[in-house]
């Protein structure tokens, strides 16, 4: 995006608050940002600055002045990680609740990708840029378990196509809310971004195509441990999907119950089988990491309560 921009309002156009009529134009900006451009006088309507709840007129012109962003420079952390395999062409990470994948705003160091650097110095892929290097696919902040790290654009590249075409075996440990009625099943609807909470995920009829299938593992009454095994990879999908059908995922405050019955930080979700077609040698590969310490002590304290 350039860092001037004019729009010329239209008769269809007219009529909306300019804080929502831009973030409509800009896919890119949050209406909160958009906000905060208005304050600095960075959007002008006919040479003048205006509100937020200014109202577009036919023949408006609007005027908006983006400021460059700044990159930060991200620094090498000698952070421990728990390195589950390694070559020079891939390496797979169990990550730890708590710890942020990549930097991004308010997170820019204590995340993998620093760890990363540290440990792997200068043999990461460069694809996705200074502030995802090696970085292909994501696990959430709170989620724990396993995920790969590319060291070499020529992995990189191979493993991302093995995650666009869903070849990727992956497999997650939830604990749900709730008592499913089916030992298993299979959830497929479309996943995009909410429609009015934007930080939130959502099933929309214009999203992406999602699937997951589930099966039960074993039932506490009101809780139910659940295998998630991913044939696509959207964000926040198990969380959403999960929501859609009823039952959230324990501990998670977005989707599910404000309140939470147990001392948890974020959903109980944990990934725990990776297989993939190794880049180099075109050998099958599979992976499994242990339940986390928090994720076993929940386990025995809902069987001690059935």
């Amino acid at each position: 995006m350039d860092n001037k921009n004019i729009i010329y309002v239209t008769e269809e156009m007219e009529g909306s608050r300019i804080d929502k009529f831009l973030s409509e134009q800009f896919s890119d900006l949050t209406r909160s940002y958009i906000q905060k451009l208005l304050k600095s006088n960075s959007i002008l309507v006919n040479n003048t600055p205006v509100k937020a709840s200014y109202k577009t007129t036919e023949n408006d012109i609007i005027t908006i002045d983006i400021p460059e962003s700044i990159t930060p420079e991200i620094i090498p952390e000698n952070i421990p990680i728990d390195v589950v395999y390694e070559d020079s062409d891939v390496i797979l990470i169990n990550k730890p609740k708590g710890m942020v994948v990549h930097p991004a705003a308010g997170h820019y160091t204590g995340t993998l990708v620093n760890a990363l650097m540290y440990h792997c110095k200068d043999d990461l892929s460069g694809i996705n840029g200074v502030m995802r290097p090696g970085i292909v696919h994501r696990i959430d902040m709170d989620t724990t378990g396993i995920l790969i790290v590319c060291k070499n654009d020529f992995s990189h590249n191979c493993i991302a196509n093995q995650l666009k075409e869903h070849s990727i075996h992956r497999k997650y440990y939830a604990i749900v809310h709730g008592n499913l009625k089916m030992d298993e099943g299979t959830i497929d609807a479309p996943i995009g971004r909410h429609p009015v909470e934007r930080k939130k995920m959502a099933i929309v009829s214009n999203g992406k195509h999602a699937v997951t299938h589930y099966k039960v593992i074993e039932r506490f009454g009101n809780f139910t441990w659940v295998e998630c095994q991913l044939e696509t990879g959207r964000t926040h999908q198990i969380r959403v999907h999960m929501q859609s059908i009823g039952h959230p995922l324990l501990g998670d405050m977005v989707y599910g119950p404000s309140k939470c019955p147990f001392h948890l930080q974020g959903q109980t979700l944990h990934a725990y089988t990776l297989g993939f077609i190794h880049p180099r040698t075109n050998e099958f590969l599979s992976f499994e990491v242990p339940l986390p310490q928090y994720f076993e002590k929940l386990v025995n304290s809902l069987r001690n309560k059935k």
